[in-house]
């Protein structure tokens, strides 16, 4: 099996508007210069609001542009890992009105509908009920339409969901996954995943991946070092391999980090983090990637693939979120990045999955009743492992 190596894709002329203001022409030469990268993959999100306005209805138009997409992505020789229910994104949660609890506040992350800005949350869409029938009936709509389409290598259920709404209790989150599950199945028998991440390793958010991936022929996870408290510095080289060690440990399933890269400086912009150059983000990528695949993780997907035109900077995300343009393998011009030539190096090279080593970390349990300092104890104790392999191999 080859070590997946793909990128998270939003057009750069329009960002998360990418299905209201379609533009088949520039998708297509994208999928082409990211497959001519050698990258094989690309994940890519179904915006919630745009594809269900309704709790019983899901936009034809969507559908057909959605199998366009799929059409082109095959077309490009790559394969696809849509993502449902988005849901949150870039720092906004993007979300059908139908879908607010008016007595929820949108909280940490502002929530942004076919309407408009929305002072409220999502329900609690994890228990039986309206919310999760209709998530049903969408993952049917769409798992229909590409029911054995060659070009999907599985379905995504969200990105990083947590950020919507905590489950109340973690068979909540279970029992929402199976149910999506069982509904995909039925709808395309083709594989199922959930787009996990970080903060649901480092804070106890009522999700357990132990029970919520089972089913799943692999989990997923997001993880980036300047977000990371834990991490020793902005260029921490070990936090996304450490994320995927977590994650594949509590799991039992074998790992696709779908999310890595971190924030790019920009001239004039002072972020309330760290940010690296190009050229820092170049050998950043190189040596996660290393890490990754001598880890025997499946692959890695680099968030993202452009940083956005000059003509979005006013609308949301970027309005309140400019960093969030930034993290591309290409320019807003189109121009390539060293990120990009660092990661065509690493597909030159077609690299298979190696045999997992031993996990250095242990049990779910007692991971989580150890938090909040578990995360950097058991990252101390992971570098010690990982320095003890290095020097048994020399």
């Amino acid at each position: 099996m080859r070590f997946s190596l793909g990128v998270n894709y939003w057009p750069r002329r329009s960002a998360m508007a990418m299905w209201r203001r379609f533009d088949a022409g520039e998708i297509r030469e994208d999928l082409a210069r990211i497959a001519a990268l050698g990258l094989d993959a690309v994940r890519f999100f179904l915006r919630w609001d745009d594809f269900q306005p309704e709790p019983e209805r899901v936009d034809a138009t969507m559908l057909t542009r959605l199998e366009a997409v799929a059409d082109l992505v095959a077309e490009a020789g790559l394969r696809a890992l849509p993502t449902l229910f988005c849901g949150h994104m870039s720092g906004v949660n993007w979300l059908p009105s139908w879908t607010l609890d008016r007595s929820t506040p949108s909280g940490r992350f502002r929530t942004i509908t076919e309407r408009g800005s929305a002072p409220h949350g999502i329900g609690d869409f994890y228990l039986p009920g309206p919310l999760l029938e209709a998530q049903v009936h969408f993952a049917r709509a769409v798992g229909t339409r590409l029911r054995s389409h060659p070009a999907v290598l599985a379905w995504d259920l969200g990105n990083e969901f947590s950020n919507l709404r905590e489950p109340a209790r973690a068979q909540d989150a279970a029992h929402w996954s199976r149910t999506l599950l069982d509904a995909l199945e039925v709808a395309s028998a083709l594989p199922v995943t959930a787009g996990t991440h970080g903060e649901d390793l480092t804070l106890d958010r009522r999700l357990r991946l132990s029970s919520l991936c089972a089913g799943y022929p692999f989990a997923t996870m997001h993880g980036y070092s300047v977000y990371s408290d834990f991490a020793r510095d902005r260029l921490d080289a070990e936090v996304v391999p450490f994320l995927a060690e977590l994650a594949a440990a509590f799991a039992g399933k074998p790992v696709l980090f779908t999310e890595f890269g971190n924030p790019a400086c920009q001239a004039g912009l002072t972020l309330p983090f760290a940010c690296l150059d190009e050229d820092e983000m170049a050998g950043y990528c190189t040596r996660v990637l290393e890490r990754l695949h001598a880890d025997g993780q499946l692959g890695a997907y680099w968030w993202c693939w452009a940083d956005y035109a000059d003509a979005l900077r006013d609308e949301p995300p970027f309005d309140q979120a400019p960093h969030e343009r930034a993290f591309g393998i290409v320019r807003s011009d189109g121009s390539e990045k060293p990120v990009a030539a660092a990661l065509a190096a690493f597909a030159r090279e077609r690299r298979s999955v190696l045999t997992a080593p031993a996990p250095l970390v242990g049990d779910e349990q007692s991971y989580y009743a150890a938090l909040p300092g578990a995360t950097q104890e058991w990252y101390a104790a992971f570098l010690a492992g990982v320095e003890e392999r290095r020097s048994g191999a020399r």
